[in-house]
């Protein structure tokens, strides 16, 4: 029998329910180990629900360097550690991704790009199901380029949607092209928002997220070391996009939603726009405002852990 999802009602009868990961993979049953490769990680070689079976929230971000600066924030929120603390990474061992961990949060990079966000999200998922990881919520923190916004407003997706405003992502697999849904928890879309509201120090909307394969091309810049259209053409894009109801592009959000959506898991992702991409291609903002900028989705998801754990 496959793993699956599991709905473990308590002993005393109460209504709330434990959701655990569903795995949809028949091959993993007959593997004497499942070695994790990129995390270094392996059901064999490591006592998984022993390290990570109390994990509730999980936060990914491209960069190595600001997810450990997160580990470091939320542990100074919660209580956990030292803020100023030398976090190890737990996948040390490897160059591919860096994962922290302090209490119930775990703090992975993820890389650039759907192929590399892809990659981990296998593993991650994976591990949570093996650690026996039970109500997790899943975030995705990072930078976006916006679309009609202020430098600095934090957007919250309501779908993920590509590069033809269809909310989906599509891969080939075995030469057929399958396409998954892409639309993301609308309850922890608002329990995000209402966070916004109470922090009250930057603007925060809910909108479309375009995910793109590309940084330059795919996303209608001309700063590119090719450019085949007009910046007349490129504006008469970026405002399709808008009127589409897409307010922000980066380049995972498509597979990260349809991966989290296959495995049950509630999940959101949470992006800061660097620049108004109808005013121009090149961030013209200060470094000081730019770190500003980029600790807004980390205030706000560290804001929303704290309320969840009652901090």
């Amino acid at each position: 029998m496959a793993p699956g999802l599991n709905n473990k009602e308590k002993k005393d009868g109460a209504s709330s329910k434990e959701t655990s990961i569903h795995l949809s993979n028949p091959h993993l049953n007959s593997m004497k180990e499942d070695i994790l490769y990129h995390f270094d990680l392996g059901t064999g070689s490591h006592d998984l629900p022993a390290m990570f079976g109390d994990v509730k929230f999980v936060c990914v971000g491209g960069s190595p360097w600001r997810m450990k600066a997160f580990i470091q924030y939320i542990a100074g929120e919660l209580g956990l550690g030292d803020p100023n603390a030398d976090y190890t990474n737990i996948c040390a061992r490897t160059d591919r991704y860096s994962m922290y961990k302090v209490g119930p949060v775990l703090s992975v990079s993820h890389g650039m790009g759907i192929p590399s966000i892809a990659i981990m999200l296998h593993e991650l998922i994976k591990l949570l199901y093996h650690a026996k990881c039970t109500n997790v919520t899943v975030l995705r923190i990072g930078t976006s380029g916006g679309i009609g916004l202020e430098p600095g407003t934090v957007v919250i997706t309501k779908q993920s949607v590509d590069a033809l405003f269809k909310p989906q992502f599509e891969q080939v697999i075995l030469g057929k092209t399958v396409v998954r849904n892409t639309d993301l928890d609308e309850e922890l879309m608002q329990q995000l928002l209402q966070c916004s509201k109470e922090i009250d120090e930057f603007q925060t909307v809910i909108g479309n997220t375009m995910c793109t394969t590309d940084f330059y091309e795919g996303q209608a810049r001309l700063d590119g070391a090719f450019c085949s259209y007009t910046e007349k053409e490129k504006l008469s894009y970026l405002k399709d996009a808008y009127e589409a109801g897409v307010r922000n592009i980066e380049m995972e959000s498509s597979v990260f939603a349809a991966m989290c959506k296959l495995s049950g898991i509630r999940a959101a992702v949470v992006c800061v726009t660097l620049l108004n991409r109808l005013e121009g291609d090149q961030i013209s903002s200060s470094h000081d405002l730019l770190v500003n900028y980029q600790q807004r989705p980390q205030k706000l998801v560290g804001y929303f852990i704290k309320k969840q754990l009652q901090v």
